[in-house]
């Protein structure tokens, strides 16, 4: 299986930098992972709502700009639906037993994503109705994907 995590901005944080290196460690037994950045559209602190969907969409072909026809897409949307970890390694177990080998797990900017995007989507997927810094939600995502893998194999997790 091929995952692509793309992701609007680059991350700064070492500390994030050194847990997201931790798990493409990890989930490199499991498959090729490849994380892609974007760069942010730079916006004026207050934007009207034409200035907002503008910069979304500007960072929304940017991020389709590396998704080839043939990916699962999943996006991370506040609105999407929510699912357990067995629930989403069940998902991923589907998509890879009916030829799905390419996923790509979408984090937009601080806006959001586009709608064209939206629409590209396959699952829109939500971690919790709170709402997270993107780089943060780049180390959660992995976990859960490790995590997803260990399911699949049958392997020992912490609950």
């Amino acid at each position: 299986m091929k995952i692509t995590l793309v992701s609007v901005g680059k991350l700064k944080e070492k500390y994030l930098k050194q847990g997201i290196q931790e798990y493409m460690k990890r989930l490199s037994a499991y498959a090729k992972v490849d994380i892609v950045e974007v760069a942010d559209e730079k916006a004026p602190e207050n934007m009207s709502e034409a200035e907002m969907l503008e910069v979304k969409r500007k960072e929304g072909e940017r991020i389709l700009s590396h998704i080839s026809q043939d990916t699962y897409v999943i996006t991370l949307e506040i609105n999407g639906k929510m699912l357990s970890s067995e629930q989403l390694a069940t998902k991923m177990d589907e998509l890879a037993t009916y030829g799905k080998s390419k996923i790509a797990f979408v984090i937009g900017g601080s806006l959001g994503i586009s709608d064209e995007v939206q629409k590209r989507s396959d699952l829109a997927l939500s971690f919790s109705k709170m709402t997270f810094p993107h780089q943060v939600m780049r180390l959660i995502l992995l976990e859960q994907v490790y995590r997803a893998f260990r399911i699949i194999r049958g392997e020992p997790y912490h609950k």
